[in-house]
């Protein structure tokens, strides 16, 4: 649900996973076959993890992470890891990059240009829930446009700031 002031955008269980399951339908439609996924951690994960399965395509994970300064909304300095993770072989053939949205496209962009300098992979397509207005790359496969460029407050942030002694006491008897 949109605010009205057009800066926050929350989204709910149901929502979140409608959007995913969009967005399998949008890759599906496009006739394009990949070998496999690679999902950006920590926000790609839930969307690769299920086009992963959806697919039957093998999940590969590569960690990014950016400093973020004034409580997570200015992005500062962009880590991408070393290694990507998989269960066997290498990143290779037709790879589809899954991420949660994009934001700034700074992270996004990062990745494709390091990807796309890899020889093992023939084609590489990138796919998203969310592309914001502000953002400088457009991913292949997108479900919503977001021209406000809203905070997204995705459900799973609930654990963000859950401990396990708070768990704990939800769980008391």
């Amino acid at each position: 649900m949109l605010t009205d002031d057009g800066k926050h955008l929350y989204v709910s269980w149901d929502e979140y996973h409608m959007l995913i399951e969009r967005l399998a339908l949008k890759v599906a439609n496009s006739g394009w076959a990949f070998d496999q996924i690679l999902c950006l951690a920590r926000g790609g994960m839930r969307p690769g993890d299920v086009l992963s399965r959806v697919f039957d395509k093998p999940l590969a994970i590569m960690s990014t992470s950016s400093y973020r300064a004034d409580a997570g909304t200015i992005q500062g300095r962009l880590d991408l890891a070393k290694y990507i993770t998989m269960p066997k072989g290498e990143l290779a053939g037709r790879v589809l990059l899954v991420d949660d949205l994009a934001d700034s496209g700074v992270t996004l962009r990062a990745v494709v240009e390091r990807l796309r300098g890899m020889p093992a992979i023939a084609e590489l397509r990138s796919a998203v829930l969310w592309v914001k207005g502000v953002s400088t790359y457009t991913p292949d496969y997108f479900v919503e446009t977001l021209p406000t460029s809203p905070w997204i407050h995705q459900p799973f942030e609930e654990y963000d700031n859950l401990r396990p002694d708070a768990l704990a006491k939800k769980f008391a008897v």
